[in-house]
């Protein structure tokens, strides 16, 4: 315990007479932490829309005007054992005119009679089963099917655009957190390069190198915590001031949104640690060696 205390004592007293170069280490923190805050709001909104749409994908069986309950029935037999299928739905003619007449309706105001056919609209468990399910309804050869549609350019484009998303993102994370990093342990250099003399003495009288390296670490987390607690303000402050009225500008659905305020706060505090003091231990190594 007195070790401890005597680590925490000392690396209050380097902040305090290290200010300027702790204020910048804290300063580094709280940039790289406000904008990975942005980077994991927005792209998990982004995710979240990419799976929304990923979700809206679905395969259509169309039958003839003439089709039997039989033959509809033969199909959805196949439909309830098929694994692949999350859900599908019976749509009737009249029920699909009914959608249209919504939808369209000008388009609708003046049929003399009903030329949409009865279909069966199917949603697979996983997006990228909509081009393997349709091929093996259009193999089975149904009687009373007139087509089976799947979308398939628009449904390829999607898959495509949710898969560079889910990169980038990623990406961007991780290069985000380098930069972090390195930012940081080169701010932290200053405050070490400019106690490499008392290091050398503390090594020469046999100070173990966590000993050494204990109260730099300490610095780095307080710097980090800092930084990050910072960034959370911000972020806050950006939540309840700016984002509504963005949110007004967008039209999206209710299952489309980003990670819980709280959960990114979580993860800003945990990596502003983590980067403040891994920022502060990669720097010292160097002094060490003595």
């Amino acid at each position: 315990m007195s070790r401890f205390k005597l680590v925490v004592s000392e690396a209050f007293r380097s902040i305090g007479s290290n200010i300027s170069t702790s204020f910048a280490a804290t300063m580094t923190v709280l940039i790289g932490m406000f904008l990975l805050g942005l980077l994991i709001a927005l792209g998990s909104w982004v995710v979240s829309w990419s799976e929304h749409v990923k979700d809206q994908l679905e395969v259509k069986v169309f039958f003839v005007e003439g089709v039997t309950p039989k033959q509809v029935n033969a199909v959805g037999s196949f439909l309830r054992t098929d694994e692949r299928i999350k859900d599908y739905q019976f749509v009737s003619r009249a029920e699909a005119l009914e959608r249209m007449r919504k939808k369209y309706p000008e388009l609708t105001e003046n049929l003399p009679t009903n030329p949409l056919p009865a279909s069966y609209e199917i949603t697979p468990r996983r997006a990228e089963a909509v081009k393997e399910l349709s091929a093996a309804l259009r193999a089975q050869e149904f009687a009373g099917v007139e087509r089976v549609k799947d979308g398939q350019q628009t449904s390829k484009r999607i898959l495509q655009v949710a898969r560079v998303i889910e990169v980038v993102f990623l990406v961007a994370v991780i290069v985000l957190l380098a930069a972090s990093v390195l930012l940081i342990a080169n701010t932290i250099r200053l405050s070490i390069f400019s106690r490499r003399r008392e290091i050398e003495v503390m090594k020469l009288v046999g100070a173990t190198n966590w000993f050494v390296r204990g109260p730099f670490m300490v610095e780095g987390l307080l710097c980090g915590l800092l930084g990050a607690l910072a960034a959370v303000v911000l972020l806050l402050v950006g939540k309840e001031v700016a984002l509504p009225s963005i949110l007004g500008h967008i039209d999206s659905s209710d299952d489309v949104r980003a990670l819980g305020f709280g959960l990114i706060a979580l993860i800003l505090l945990c990596v502003g640690l983590v980067v403040g003091a891994l920022g502060s231990g990669l720097t010292l190594r160097r002094y060490l060696k003595v």
